[in-house]
């Protein structure tokens, strides 16, 4: 016998899934507006303040909602040049790349991928010459493949709630 999580959305109350409409609209909501308040948000999908403030709370605790994030422009902030680095790493250098991305500052995503590459890097750096000096640090792991980002149409977003 396997035992239920607390927040298993099989133990909603009358039966309700997590993700019933009223929680698809606020997620909308929420998406739309990520800075709105609970009152505001609970105007926007009909209901009390403190009702949506709890279905928050659920969909922060089964995982949902994980989390609040600042949106820093890296241009703004003097790193114009954006790249996605596309990292092959040599026998046993998995964990080496995984680890240099991790403690490499100009690095914003690093992601595990299927096909020859092993890892899809995000780096912001101010000028070709610091994308230079960030991809030599990782040649000593592997091979690079990177590609400048032009600019940007679709903006990062959350996926469309089912």
């Amino acid at each position: 016998m396997t035992e239920k999580k607390a927040d298993d959305p099989e133990d909603l109350p009358a039966g309700r899934r997590l993700l019933d409409e009223t929680n698809r609209r606020l997620l909308d909501a929420l998406g739309a507006d990520p800075r709105a308040g609970v009152a505001a948000l609970a105007r926007r999908v009909g209901m009390s303040a403190p009702a949506v403030r709890e279905r928050l709370a659920r969909l922060e605790r089964t995982g949902v909602i994980r989390g609040y994030r600042l949106d820093v422009d890296p241009a703004a902030i003097g790193l114009p040049v954006a790249a996605w680095v596309r990292v092959r790493p040599g026998p046993g250098q998995v964990p080496k790349v995984a680890e240099l991305a991790a403690r490499t500052p100009q690095v914003s995503e690093c992601h595990r991928i299927s096909g020859e590459d092993c890892f899809l890097i995000k780096v912001h750096v101010a000028d070709i010459d610091a994308l230079e000096a960030v991809l030599d640090r990782f040649l000593l792991h592997g091979q690079t493949h990177s590609s400048f980002i032009v600019s940007t149409p679709v903006p990062p977003r959350a996926p469309a709630v089912p």
